[in-house]
């Protein structure tokens, strides 16, 4: 295991050359350096934030959808079969032709009553209206209040004015509690996406989406360690930007306020576009790839760093031509229908395909990939790093 430590915490690797571990163990009184034990205090903040979560949604996000007239839908529940039930769970919830005249024979029904059972059945597992609302209102609430600390807690630091003193005496900058506790509070809650993901609504994209917030989390416990925080909190800020302004888009779709939706998509889009394809890459990339080249020179994790950067950069082009072709589209036609990003509950495949023939009759009107559709529009977090 002492092997295997040394080898993970090589030097060479991960700090500037002629720079040791050594060097941050002993500072000086009152002065203190990042180090990777820190972010073990995510882990219990996360449970917290996630706690505070169910209690937020319980009885603040709940009185809202109330007085919204957000009521949970009531679905009629199909009736009870095992061997149905064990089809619709371990092969298909969508069973072909083929597959339902096999079940027609076995059970001797119709197969118009097998079909309408699968649709029962797939109503079950769908999230209400109510459901949706309080988790976006959660998201929008704690999206807010970071990006407002964040914002804050940047106006008062250099390295917003000048990114150059991200890197001036790099890698000896001195930790301060509200950069503390900016980070921690960042990570934990990436923590508490991937815990509650597996209580959300479950949707199609949930192992990309797994695999989204497991690589935030590493890339921001990775900028901490490495002591290049003060960018990462630049980062942090700029990704936050545009985040609540999708949660309220979806909030005053759930409530049925149409004209405020689009509205507030319209300029979720433009903060999106605006921070992650001009501010991002013009500001924050520069000063990782260009002005930390100059007054600190490259080095292995330097390397890493930078891209993985570089990919987000690639996925911010990906998402904001999409979020562009929705925003386009609900200034042509008066009205935003599905968020592409993230798309549709897994309980709702039948949905998809009624989406694909009304797109194919549509001319496509309503999108790509079954994205698009008649039926109020859901996004997971596709924010972040």
């Amino acid at each position: 295991m002492a092997a295997l430590s040394a080898w993970f915490w090589n030097e060479k690797f991960w700090l500037p050359h002629n720079v040791t571990w050594a060097d941050f163990a002993d500072p000086a009184p009152g002065v203190e350096y990042p180090k990777a034990g820190h972010l073990l205090t995510a882990l219990p903040l996360a449970l917290g934030i996630f706690a505070v979560r169910i209690l937020f949604e319980r009885f603040i996000a709940g009185p809202c959808a109330y007085i919204l007239h957000i009521h949970a839908e009531v679905s009629r529940k199909a009736q009870q079969n095992p061997v149905l039930e064990k089809v619709f769970t371990c092969v298909t919830k969508c069973p072909d032709s083929r597959q339902l005249n096999g079940l027609a024979k076995q059970l001797d029904w119709e197969v118009r009553k097998l079909q309408r059972w699968f649709r029962h059945r797939r109503n079950q597992d769908k999230p209400t209206t109510r459901t949706k609302f309080c988790e976006s209102m959660w998201r929008f609430t704690f999206y807010l209040c970071i990006f407002t600390y964040g914002f804050c807690f940047l106006w008062q630091s250099p390295w917003m004015w000048d990114t150059r003193q991200c890197w001036y005496n790099y890698p000896y900058q001195v930790l301060t509690p509200g950069l503390y506790h900016y980070y921690v509070t960042e990570l934990a809650f990436y923590w508490s996406l991937m815990f509650s993901q597996f209580t959300d609504i479950k949707r199609k994209d949930f192992l990309i989406m797994f695999v989204h917030h497991l690589a935030t989390v590493s890339l921001i416990s990775f900028s901490y360690v490495i002591n290049m925080a003060r960018v990462g909190t630049l980062i942090l800020c700029v990704h936050d930007a545009s985040d609540f302004l999708l949660e309220a888009a979806k909030l005053a779709n759930y409530a049925k306020y149409q004209r405020l939706c689009d509205f507030l998509f319209v300029m979720f889009g433009a903060a999106f576009i605006g921070t992650r394809l001009i501010i991002y890459p013009f500001w924050i990339l520069n000063s990782t790839m260009f002005e930390s080249w100059e007054l600190v020179g490259p080095f292995p994790s330097w390397w890493l760093f930078n891209s993985l950067l570089l990919v987000l950069q690639v996925l911010h082009i990906i998402w904001s031509y999409l979020i562009a072709r929705i925003a386009f589209k609900a200034l042509m036609r008066g009205k935003v229908s599905k968020d592409v990003r993230s798309d549709i509950e897994s309980s709702s495949e039948e949905e998809t395909v009624k989406t694909y023939s009304h797109a194919a009759s549509a001319k496509r009107e309503n999108g790509t990939n079954g994205h698009f559709g008649s039926k109020p529009w859901t996004q997971n977090d596709n924010s972040g790093w």
